[in-house]
C-alpha cells in the first residue's frame, strides 16, 4: 500500500515508528521500497555521497530533480520526500513555491523538505497552500553549517532549547506534516515529540522521536569519508563491494572470467566460411 502523509499521521496516533532512509537512484530506491521502508528521502546529502562535495551548499535544483525522478521511478510504496537545496527557498516565498513545484512536477516527489524554523514559516505556508506537503528540518541544518561554525549538536543551552521548541511549534502551525530533528539532545527531542501533533523524524536525536532516518551509505558502511556518532552500520556492504571488485580484477587478469558459460555460441560452418 502506498505510504502518504496520512500514513505518517496515523502512525503518530497509533504510536508506531516511522522508518526513512535516503536514496538517490532507481536501483537503491527499489531495494529500499521492497524492504518495506515507509519513506525515502532524496536528501541534498547527495552532494556528499554522490557528487563528492564537502557539504550540501553546492547542490542545485537540477541535481535534486534528476535524482528525485530516478528514485520516484523505483519507489512504488514508500513516500518520496525531496530536499529543497540551498537558496531554492530562502530568497523569497515566490521562489520557494516555484521550486517546490518543480520538485513535484519534474522530480515526481510526493513532498518536499526544507530547513529552518520561524524564518521559513511564510514559505511553508505558501508551499502547503499550493497543495505541496512540507517536511520541516530543525537542529543541525547542514545548509547552515557555515553559520553554525561546523557540524555541532544544537539546542544544548536554555536559550537554544527554547528556540528549538518555539520553531518546532511554528513549523507545525504553518502546516508542516513532519519534522526532522538532527543532532538534538535526546531529552529535548523527546519533549518536542511529546508537544507536537505531527511526526518527528530523528537523526542523532534519540529513540523517542516518532521515527528515524539515516543516509543509506552510512548505515551500510559504504561512505567512510567520515562517520557521524549517530550512525549505526547495519552491514559492511562497502567491504563486500571492494572484495567483489578485487575478485573481478583478479579473475579477468588470470583469464578465469569470462568462461564459456558467459558467452554465446555460433555454428562452426558459419565460422569456417569466413576463412
Amino acid at each position: 500500500m502506498k505510504n502518504t502523509i496520512s500514513t505518517f499521521a496515523k502512525a503518530k496516533q497509533n504510536g508506531e515508528k516511522v522508518t526513512m532512509l535516503t536514496a538517490y537512484d532507481y536501483s537503491t530506491a527499489k531495494l529500499i521500497d521492497e524492504a518495506g521502508i515507509d519513506s525515502i528521502l532524496v536528501g541534498d546529502s547527495l552532494g556528499n555521497t554522490m557528487l563528492g562535495y564537502e557539504d550540501t551548499i553546492s547542490v542545485t535544483m537540477e541535481d535534486m530533480i534528476h535524482h528525485c525522478a530516478c528514485v520516484a521511478r523505483g519507489a512504488q510504496n514508500a513516500l518520496v520526500i525531496c530536499d529543497m537545496p540551498f537558496l531554492s527557498y530562502q530568497t523569497s516565498v515566490y521562489d520557494a513555491v516555484v521550486n517546490a513545484g518543480r520538485l513535484m512536477k519534474e522530480g515526481r516527489a510526493q513532498a518536499v523538505k526544507l530547513e529552518g524554523g520561524s524564518e521559513v514559516v511564510p514559505q511553508i505556508r505558501a508551499i502547503t497552500a499550493a497543495g505541496i506537503p512540507v517536511c520541516a528540518h530543525l537542529g543541525l541544518t547542514p545548509q547552515s553549517v557555515n553559520a553554525f561554525g561546523g557540524y555541532k549538536v544544537q539546542g544544548k543551552s536554555e536559550e537554544a532549547a527554547k528556540k528549538l521548541m518555539e520553531d518546532a511549534l511554528a513549523v507545525q502551525e504553518a502546516g508542516a506534516f513532519a519534522l526532522v530533528l538532527e543532532c538534538v539532545p535526546s531529552r529535548l527531542a523527546a519533549l518536542i515529540t511529546e508537544k507536537l501533533d505531527i511526526v518527528t523524524i530523528g537523526i542523532g536525536a534519540g529513540k523517542d522521536c516518532d521515527g528515524q532516518v539515516l543516509v543509506y551509505q552510512d548505515m551500510l558502511g559504504m561512505f567512510t569519508d567520515y562517520v557521524p556518532k549517530f550512525v549505526k552500520q547495519f552491514a559492511q556492504v562497502g567491504e563486500v563491494m571492494k572484495q567483489a571488485f578485487r575478485d573481478y580484477k583478479q579473475e579477468v587478469g588470470e583469464g578465469a572470467f569470462p568462461t564459456a558459460e558467459h558467452g554465446y555460441q555460433i555454428d562452426d560452418d558459419v565460422i569456417d566460411k569466413l576463412y
